[in-house]
């Protein structure tokens, strides 16, 4: 066991760590609106001005676990209209695509306890150019790309400063920071550094808050004083001039409403950038404080700024600092070299760093208590009525104040619940405690709806993600055992178990509206994949039948019957469970073929087309097939187990039930693959697909003209490209074509496109699933790869020429360019951006592209498990 390993069996060594978000303006929870506009009741502009309820921000942020104290960097080129504390980017009004940032930053480095954390920020020494970024993007259409910083030409002449930020803790409550800047241009160019401290606002919101207190005590030491997070100190090297102000919102400046105060959050900003001396406190108090260093930095130079935030005092604070950072980062380099010993180039080892980088940095204190929020607080002005009418009125009970796993810091600085199931899976490989902790969260009482559904994510908690946090369950119970020589942690598995109970029977009751099967679960997270929004009432009239849900929830069966299998290992109870969820999959795979015991047709398959399809059901009764080929058509894949000979002759009440069922309802058993005959080894397949259902699926997704990329499986046949599918209505028509790269449509705000990229967590589940039909069929079931091509191979090998695929986005090609990173040469080749990468949401269809959140780790560091 190394050192990293050890300090992750010590709760503590997590206290601190990276849990201060990138974005906390536009969120619903610092909205307070009648109308539920949360971009524009908090926009960027008012940020540096307005004191937060719910929680805080910064650029390279760290902060405890009850974020009381927060710790960020802040930066002012002297050219600037105002200093730099947070990442600028379009609100979702103003982008064209919908919200984006608009800064160079990169996660570089972490580890599972935050021993030791390393950033990248890149600060442009020009002014930067945040009315040229907004005009620019506002000009441009759904059919334009998205008019990025690296795009204004203002890093063309290396005039920048790369601000790399590392962390490295002494003990779990010491803190060694690190700032170290370079100026990459050849001219000496000046800059403010402003290591930042402040608290939290908790104090304005209830009467009986005490308020805690930073003060100067010398030159280069901030005391700390908190009544829960006690007595700290803040060492600053170097005597740098400390600025002192408080964390309370500017009335004046932003409701023109004179409140008697004196000192504000914007307060450092105003005295630096416009000179008001009276901005800061002279006294050396307040709750927010920053340490400014004023350097000129040659050209190609560069300058380093060490800080160290304890709890207690320190009378020598740096005589060790270099040696606890250079056993650190020799300890995080032990930690990854351990689990990378399987990978054979330099190339795909830093990929994989630095996407668990980014997993870990992605961390955030998430906190909202739903009831609060819509009644609002005792020392504050009532909110207006209508919100108790508005957006998650039925989500009262919950109330979240933990440290959650985000999808993107910035773009997406909320969890969702469909995306926190995906980065468990890489979470599991280096801090399976974490990934465990995780999953449970989300189905505690005061997460889960009392109804049993899980929550979505804040903007409308109501809504419906696919059901995979059974599947996510399971395979980190798996990934836990295998990391933990073969030690299972059963009663993990036992409680999210009965939980997930709750969820299953929500969604049959919610989401089967006619009894039969098939269900309608609206979205589920693929925005805007089909004709029309799948979560609205339809034009049409009636209700979609989709081959998604139906497929989700059969995936969902399988999942609950492998978790009850496992359990009933150690309680014969389970096996009940295991033969229930056995039928219920028997139910909805015979429902998705031909939909009821006696009703005629093919149900959600096309024979002639040889695919899955969404159907309309009209109110008449009348159907009619959506023939659109997308993921929602592969989704059925997902749908599968193999059961080994040894859990029938390990679980005989389970085996004599099932013996039952098959000659009860024989009809259904016939339309599951091959039930009656063994496969490979002795085993048996639970599938929606027959052998040559499957195939039919496969010749598509495998063909090049349809699904497969360069760069893995398009969530959009490319046949649309030349062959829209449109749809009429009362003259109308609705049409879904085949787009690459960012959305055309504003369905969904236009910032997410599931009409031809490449998604990596379906592409994930993808590989999954072929490698559990491989584990059935062997060696022998050979399908054509790619189609026409004449070259045949097995499953598992398409799985793993598939994972190649997908990892070729981020690693360099043969001609020295990241796929992911686009087409602009700066990116590609500069020594100072090539080894830095983004983890992109989604990939452009036909390069590779990345598209969307530009650090959206979460599910896109699915990379990580394909690179192992």
């Amino acid at each position: 066991m190394n050192k990293e390993q050890a300090r992750l069996r010590q709760k503590e060594w997590k206290k601190w760590g990276p849990y201060v978000t990138d974005r906390q303006w536009g969120t619903v929870r610092e909205d307070y609106s009648a109308d539920g506009n949360a971009w524009n009741y908090t926009t960027h502009d008012m940020a540096r001005s307005k004191a937060y309820r719910w929680g805080e921000e910064g650029i390279a942020g760290i902060c405890d676990d009850q974020q009381l104290l927060c710790f960020a960097i802040a930066l002012w080129n002297k050219k600037d209209p105002i200093i730099k504390e947070r990442y600028f980017g379009l609100n979702g009004h103003e982008g064209n695509h919908a919200e984006d940032v608009k800064e160079l930053y990169y996660y570089l480095d972490n580890t599972p306890t935050h021993a030791y954390m390393k950033m990248l920020y890149k600060y442009p020494q020009q002014a930067f150019p945040y009315t040229q970024l907004l005009e620019e993007n506002r000009r441009r259409g759904k059919q334009d790309p998205e008019y990025e910083i690296i795009d204004t030409g203002i890093f063309d002449n290396d005039e920048y400063f790369d601000v790399f930020v590392e962390y490295a803790k002494a003990a779990p409550e010491d803190l060694l920071i690190k700032i170290t800047v370079h100026n990459r241009a050849k001219n000496a160019a000046h800059l403010h550094i402003l290591p930042t401290l402040w608290f939290r606002n908790t104090w304005d919101w209830a009467p009986d808050k005490s308020q805690p207190l930073l003060s100067g005590n010398g030159a280069d030491v901030i005391d700390i004083s908190h009544k829960d997070l006690g007595y700290y100190q803040l060492y600053c090297e170097g005597a740098p001039e400390v600025l002192f102000t408080d964390n309370e919102t500017n009335f004046p400046r932003l409701y023109n409403y004179q409140d008697g105060k004196r000192f504000y959050k914007d307060g450092i900003n105003d005295y630096l950038v416009h000179g008001h001396t009276a901005a800061v406190n002279d006294t050396q108090q307040g709750t927010k404080a920053a340490a400014n260093y004023e350097v000129t930095i040659e050209g190609g130079g560069a300058v380093s700024i060490r800080l160290r935030l304890m709890k207690g005092t320190e009378s020598h604070p740096f005589a060790d600092f270099d040696a606890v950072f250079s056993t650190r980062l020799q300890e995080a380099d032990e930690f990854y070299g351990t689990l990378q010993k399987k990978l054979s180039t330099d190339d795909e080892k830093m990929v994989q760093r630095q996407a668990f980088a980014g997993m870990l940095w992605n961390k955030q204190f998430y906190y909202y208590y739903v009831a609060q929020w819509l009644k609002g607080d005792p020392t504050q002005p009532t909110p207006p009525a209508e919100r108790l009418n508005g957006r998650n009125k039925e989500w009262q009970h919950l109330n979240n104040e933990d440290i959650i796993s985000m999808p993107d810091k910035w773009e997406y600085p909320w969890y969702a619940a469909w995306d926190l199931a995906f980065h468990c899976i890489p979470l599991a490989m280096i801090d399976s405690g974490f990934a465990k902790e995780q999953l449970s969260l989300l189905t505690r009482e005061w997460y889960m709806h009392p109804s049993g559904e899980l929550p979505a994510y804040e903007w409308a908690f109501g809504d419906v993600n696919p059901p995979v946090h059974a599947w996510a369950a399971y395979r980190v119970f798996q990934l836990d055992r295998e990391y933990n020589d073969g030690k299972e942690d059963i009663s993990f598995l036992e409680s999210i178990f009965h939980k997930l109970l709750l969820n299953f029977t929500w969604w049959v009751n919610r989401k089967d509206a006619n009894d039969n099967n098939i269900f309608e679960g609206g979205f589920l997270g693929l925005d805007n994949i089909g004709v029309f929004d799948r979560t609205a009432p339809l034009p049409t009239g009636g209700y979609i039948e989709q081959a998604d849900g139906t497929s989700w929830m059969a995936m969902y069966c399988l999942n609950m019957l492998r978790i009850s299998l496992e359990l009933a290992k150690h309680n014969k109870v389970y096996a009940d469970m295991a033969t229930k969820f056995f039928e219920h999959f028997l139910y909805i795979a015979g429902a998705i073929s031909r939909i009821g015991e006696e009703a005629s047709g093919e149900g959600l398959w096309d024979e002639e087309d040889g695919f899955y399809y969404d159907q309309i059901r009209f109110t008449n009764d009348g159907v009619q097939k959506m023939k659109v080929r997308s993921m929602v058509g592969l989704i059925p894949l997902f749908a599968v187990a193999v059961l080994d000979e040894e859990v029938f002759a390990t679980q005989p009440e389970f085996t004599e039930r099932l013996k039952w069922f098959l000659s009860f309802r024989p009809d259904l058993a016939g339309l599951v693959s091959r039930w009656y005959e063994k496969g490979s080894g002795e085993k048996h397949l639970l599938s929606l697909l027959r052998g040559h259902r499957m195939k039919r699926i496969l010749r598509r997704m495998l063909d090049e003209t349809e699904f497969l990329s360069d760069y893995g499986i398009r969530s959009l046949s490319k046949y649309h490209e030349q062959h829209p599918y449109e749809f009429w209505l009362d003259g109308n028509q609705f049409t879904v074509a085949y787009a690459p790269g960012e959305s055309t449509t504003g369905m969904f705000g236009g910032n997410s496109n599931w009409r031809g990229p490449v998604w990596m967590p379906v592409n994930f589940l993808i590989i999954e699933s072929l490698k559990h039909f491989h584990h059935y069929y062997g060696d022998d079931f050979r399908v054509e790869y790619p189609t026409h091509s004449g070259n045949y191979l097995c499953l598992k090998e398409i799985a793993a020429e598939l994972s190649k695929r997908l990892v070729r986005l981020f690693l360099r090609d043969e001609h020295g360019r990241r796929p992911a990173m686009g087409a602009n040469n700066k990116m590609q080749f500069d020594p100072h951006f090539r080894d830095y990468l983004l983890f992109y949401e989604y990939f452009h269809g036909d390069n590779g592209r990345g598209a969307g959140a530009e650090h959206q780790t979460g599910w896109t560091g699915l990379v990580v498990k394909l690179l192992s």
